[in-house]
């Protein structure tokens, strides 16, 4: 039989499993079995139009998603827009979320609310997509955890904490550690979502001539697409620029990362991030596995579950 001490210890490690694991302990995957049965075909479908317009439409919604739950948390508040009367400074209008495609989300939520009017919320949108969109590249598919709840404020100044393409490898490290990600898989699992998508030169050009760690020849080549100017685009991966998969890690091993940040994953001499691209470069499952982790882990970062926020109707306003 238990003695008082043991039963009072195990009593304790309950209590405080709850509240740890509280945060996303109401995310699953068949939240809206009963209520949106239909949800995943519905996004489904208004994703794969958008991406028949826009090839870069899934990569758009992940860097949303990614965005999103960098600052407070996955609960929707980079699609606030401002509003002074309920006193929301809106996240968009700061640097890192500038160039953030909003009106596809707008379509997915509007076929959404035509299916199940005030059940899905839009943080749950964005997780959801982010896997549809990654599939829908011919990357893998995984169980969303559901339930996510939409923040009724917005966190302008909290988008310092969204990396930069211009953090070096310690800042990146730093941003991922001071959400609960892992500085090291987590971060190199995440960056390989730029295995499709575009950037504008204004986010690389900085390199072109001066980088010993770019490509000589991929360097002159870029050179010749920013003459365009700063928002001329190219291609992520140059190799396979629509596909999802683990080309984006042999591009490193070439020297031909389009970004700082992606470079200096392998390019940093005794980083603990460069044995990891090596493995993602060898074994396209094992990249794909830890992708799905990571993203599940992105995903259960501080969620609103329960009666905290809302149900948006509107993804750019609170109701």
């Amino acid at each position: 039989m238990p003695s008082l001490v043991q039963m009072s210890s195990a009593a304790l490690l309950l209590i405080l499993a709850v509240m740890l694991g509280g945060s996303h302990a109401q995310l699953s995957p068949t939240f809206y079995a009963s209520t949106c049965a239909n949800l995943n075909s519905v996004v489904t479908t208004a994703l794969g139009q958008a991406v028949q317009s826009d090839i870069r439409a899934g990569a758009k919604i992940i860097r949303a998603h990614f965005y999103d739950c960098m600052v407070n948390g996955c609960d929707g508040s980079v699609l606030l827009d401002d509003d002074a009367e309920n006193g929301i400074d809106s996240e968009k209008d700061e640097a890192p979320n500038q160039t953030l495609d909003y009106d596809i989300v707008d379509t997915i939520k509007t076929a959404v609310e035509n299916a199940c009017p005030g059940v899905v919320s839009c943080a749950d949108i964005l997780a959801l997509a982010s896997q549809i969109g990654v599939a829908l590249a011919g990357g893998p598919t995984w169980q969303v955890p559901l339930g996510r709840r939409d923040s009724m404020d917005a966190n302008a100044a909290g988008t310092a904490g969204i990396p930069s393409p211009f953090d070096t490898l310690d800042i990146q490290q730093r941003k991922f550690r001071d959400v609960g990600l892992d500085d090291s898989t987590d971060l190199v699992a995440l960056s390989g979502a730029h295995t499709f998508g575009r950037a504008r030169c204004a986010t690389f050009s900085n390199r072109i001539g001066t980088d010993p760690s770019l490509d000589p020849t991929f360097s002159d080549v870029l050179a010749q697409i920013c003459q365009g100017g700063a928002n001329a685009l190219t291609n992520l991966d140059t190799s396979t620029p629509d596909d999802f998969d683990n080309n984006y890690y042999t591009n490193l091993q070439n020297n031909r990362g389009l970004l700082q940040t992606d470079q200096d994953l392998f390019s940093t001499n005794g980083s603990s991030t460069v044995a990891i691209v090596n493995s993602f470069a060898a074994s396209q499952t094992e990249f794909f596995d830890a992708f799905v982790q990571s993203m599940i882990k992105l995903g259960n970062l501080r969620p609103l579950t329960g009666t905290n926020g809302e149900i948006r109707t509107n993804c750019r306003r609170i109701n």
